[in-house]
Order: structure tokens, then C-alpha cells, then sequence
């Protein structure tokens, strides 16, 4: 067996069995791809982005840049190496075990975490129609009726969850692109006469708002993660990231513009529902805030169907190679891992329930998205090392182009995820709150210390590096 051929993605599993298992196309991981970057959070980005004002088109803008060069990096990075469990596995072959276990850990709570927040943010646009006078107890059960409704999809098949995946994903898009694209006849040039409202300098308006851009781009390595899922990995992985995080991309720089141009930035900053503001604004009939609640919700659910595969999907790559327990990588008779599909959905439980708590519960829960930020940075900054590592070793043997391309963008990928790192503190916090996201990532790293010796016996040595592509 060579060294491609062992990786999960390859033709054979750990055992040297061929795995039967239904796989994902090319659209199907497209649309996972694009349903895991968009969720509920871009149609609040324009009230987020107000207080800085149109300038945040310029913050936008560089993101995408660190969002795009994220997709490019993972894009080679998934042709040379198809592996399942994707930033883990790249950081395990380039590492050693020790770092690749710290990478599936803290991307296991960036996928159960992020599917808790998802949920709360869902849950607002579908009491639109329900539970209107937003009773507590009725919101905790519609929130959990999404995660484990998601949940269930997941354990019915992959098959199942990819059409979901699929048609949640065009049910989103094309309204999106139509509003986007249709908006931009409704511009008024006066709401861009100010460009910087934020009294602060040009650098730190862009800063500030990049704050708020760089998580609306999470997702961008969801195909790599799930390689184990996807038919012909080493052609549709690639090809899936980066089709999906153009067409994200796309979708948020025409939102942002046409939102910003057919609303004043006043109505704009006391908006709870900025893209039904916009389409209010052009169409002058208040029932299509309706309509956009309906497209939130499908993007929201097709969020968390994502997901919740992809919580599953890391840590039983990592049980496979012995970094996790071995019942996360047994799969059902439906050949999905189920108990990383239900043990997420039990986490993500738990947090949402904290975050009801009260006033501190939600304190706490905020400061808890946040250290998700930095728990999905950190698996990226170690891509981008494993990538700029083996180029290094490459260069007598790649072309220089294509040399010169991969070191470019795994550098601007390593800054990006710096860039995740430093703007996740709490800065509306005072005093030593600020620091509280970096404190709570180090308890949960400190959790995983007893898993990484307990199974530390049963790890199976990394392989080594793939052959240069």
C-alpha cells in the first residue's frame, strides 16, 4: 500500500478494507461546502456592520481575499491528501499525533459549539410564526427541535442528509442572489456619502469590522473534513471548496453592497431583520420580511444539517488512527458514525440550555462563540504550516508557479487565522472578561488531556507525508 493510499480518503481504511459506503457528488459537497458558510449570522451582518458604516465593504472585501486563499490552500491541500477529517489530518501528517489530536478536538467543538449558536439564531426567524410572544420554554424546545432534527437526518444516511444538504442549499441561494442582484437597481448613492461613520481612524473602522466578516466565512474546509464522504475525493474536494466559497462569497459582497445601498445607515443600526428591511425598502409591501424569514429559516436548518455531519466526521477520523475513542468511528447500519452524531447533538444541547440560563447564561454563551473563533483558527494556522512545510520540501521537484501559488496562499491563510486569534476577544467586555474566550479554550483543552492518554497506547503512528501532486 503507498503512502496515498493510506490516507482515508484512498482506496483502503486503516483495517486494509475497501469501505461500501453511499458518497457525496459533486453537488452534494458543493452544497456542504456552501450551506455550512452560510447559516443564519450574514443576514444580521448588516446591522452588525452599521455603527462602522459603508466602509465595511472594504473589510468584507478582505476577508473574502483570506476566505478565498483559505479555500485555495485546502483545495491543494484535499488533492494531495484526501483525507477524512481534513485541518486534522494535515496537521497529524505534519506534526506528529500530539498536534493532530489538539486540531480534532478543537474542531469537534467548533462543529458541535457552532451548530448550539446556529440553532439560538435560527430559532429567532422561526418565531416569526411561532411561539410570537417568545415564551422561554417553548424557544429551548424549538431551538433543540432543530439540532435533533438535524440530528435524525444525519442518522437516516448520507444519502438523506446530501439531498437535504442539496436543496436547503438552493433554496437559499437563488432568493439570496435575487435580492442581491435585483437590490442594486434600488441603490440610493446618498447612503454611501458617508463612508465612515465610526469616529475612529480608516484602519481601525476596517479592523473592527473584519471582526465581525471573519466568522461569516466558517466552512470554507467542511468538504476536506468530510472527504471520507465524497466520491472521487481527489477531484470533487477540491472543486467543491472552491465552487462553494465562491459562490458564498459572491452572495455576501453583492448582500452587503445592495443592503447598504437601499437602506440609510439610521434604519439600518436599528434593524433586527436588516435583508427584510431591504426588500421592504424596494418593494414597498411589508410581507416580504415574511419571505426572507422563510429563506433564513431554510438557511439556518441546512446549517445545522451540515454541521452535525461534520461533527461526526472529525473525531471519527481521529478514532480510526486511535486519537479517540474507538466507538466514534463504528458506523451504523446505515454506515454513518452515530454515536459522534448524537454525542455532538447531547453537547450542543447542553449549550444551548446554558445560554437560557439568564443574564450570565448568556454572558457565558457569548463568550463561548467566540472561543469557537479561535477553535476553528487553530486547525487552519496549522493547514497553512503543514502546507508551507511541504512545499518548502517540494521545491526541487513542483513548478515554480505552482510553488509560488501554494506557499502565497497558505501564507495569506496563516495571517487569516491569525487575524481569527486576535479579534476573538471579548472586546464589549471590561477588565479580565476580554481575555475570558482564550481562558475557556484552554479548559476545554485541558478537558481532552485525559482522552489524549487514555488512548495515547492505541495510536497508530502518522504516515508519512504524500508525494508532491
Amino acid at each position: 500500500m503507498t503512502a496515498a493510499d493510506s490516507w482515508p480518503g484512498g482506496s483502503a481504511t486503516a483495517s486494509g478494507r475497501p469501505e461500501n459506503r453511499t458518497t457525496l457528488g459533486l453537488p452534494q459537497a458543493t452544497s456542504l461546502v456552501l450551506g455550512t458558510i452560510i447559516g443564519v449570522g450574514v443576514f444580521n451582518l448588516p446591522a452588525s456592520l452599521a455603527p462602522f458604516g459603508p466602509i465595511s465593504l472594504i473589510a468584507l472585501g478582505l476577508t473574502t481575499v483570506g476566505a478565498v486563499a483559505l479555500a485555495l490552500m485546502f483545495a491543494s491541500l484535499g488533492r494531495r491528501m484526501p483525507a477524512d477529517g481534513g485541518p486534522y489530518a494535515y496537521a497529524r501528517a505534519g506534526f506528529g499525533n500530539l498536534a493532530g489530536f489538539m486540531n480534532a478536538w478543537l474542531y469537534w467543538l467548533t462543529t458541535w459549539g457552532g451548530n448550539a449558536a446556529i440553532a439560538t439564531g435560527w430559532v429567532l426567524y422561526v418565531e416569526r410564526f411561532v411561539n410570537t410572544g417568545h415564551v422561554t420554554a417553548v424557544t429551548i424546545l424549538l431551538t433543540l427541535a432543530g439540532i435533533w432534527l438535524a440530528v435524525a437526518i444525519n442518522l437516516a444516511g448520507i444519502k438523506r442528509m446530501g439531498q437535504i444538504q442539496l436543496w436547503t442549499s438552493v433554496l437559499k441561494f437563488v432568493p439570496l442572489l435575487l435580492i442581491s442582484t435585483v437590490g442594486l437597481a434600488f441603490i440610493d448613492p446618498a447612503n454611501f456619502a458617508t463612508w465612515n461613520i465610526s469616529g475612529k481612524s480608516t484602519v481601525a473602522a476596517i479592523g473592527g469590522a473584519m471582526a465581525l466578516c471573519l466568522f461569516s466565512y466558517i466552512g470554507v474546509e467542511s468538504a476536506s473534513v468530510a472527504a471520507g464522504q465524497v466520491g472521487e475525493p481527489k477531484r470533487n474536494i477540491p472543486r467543491a471548496t472552491i465552487l462553494g466559497t465562491l459562490a458564498a462569497a459572491l452572495v455576501y459582497l453583492l448582500s452587503l453592497v445592495t443592503v447598504f445601498g437601499t437602506v440609510p445607515n439610521n434604519e439600518l443600526a436599528s434593524s433586527t431583520a436588516p435583508f427584510a428591511t431591504a426588500a421592504t425598502n424596494m418593494t414597498g409591501a411589508s410581507w416580504v420580511g415574511a419571505l426572507v424569514a422563510i429563506v433564513v429559516v431554510i438557511s439556518g436548518f441546512g446549517a445545522l444539517n451540515g454541521w452535525t455531519m461534520l461533527s461526526a466526521e472529525m473525531p471519527r477520523a481521529a478514532a480510526r488512527d486511535g486519537l479517540f475513542p474507538a466507538a466514534f468511528e463504528r458506523r451504523s447500519r446505515r454506515g454513518v458514525p452515530a454515536v459522534g452524531i448524537i454525542v455532538s447533538g447531547v453537547l450542543a444541547t447542553i449549550l444551548v440550555l446554558l445560554s437560557h440560563i439568564g443574564a450570565t447564561g448568556v454572558a457565558v454563551f457569548n463568550t463561548l462563540i467566540l472561543m469557537i473563533g479561535i477553535a476553528a483558527a487553530i486547525p487552519y494556522g496549522f493547514s497553512a504550516l503543514a502546507q508551507i512545510k511541504w512545499r518548502i520540501a517540494d521545491r526541487r521537484t513542483v513548478a515554480r508557479s505552482r510553488l509560488a501559488r501554494d506557499v502565497i496562499t497558505a501564507a495569506i491563510s496563516l495571517i487569516f487565522s491569525m487575524l481569527f486569534v486576535v479579534y476573538s476577544a471579548n472586546t464589549s467586555a471590561a477588565g479580565f472578561a476580554v481575555y475570558e474566550p482564550f481562558v475557556y479554550l484552554a479548559g476545554a483543552l485541558f478537558l481532552g488531556v485525559p482522552v489524549y492518554l487514555v488512548n495515547r497506547s492505541r495510536m497508530t503512528p502518522p504516515p508519512p507525508p504524500p508525494a508532491a501532486d
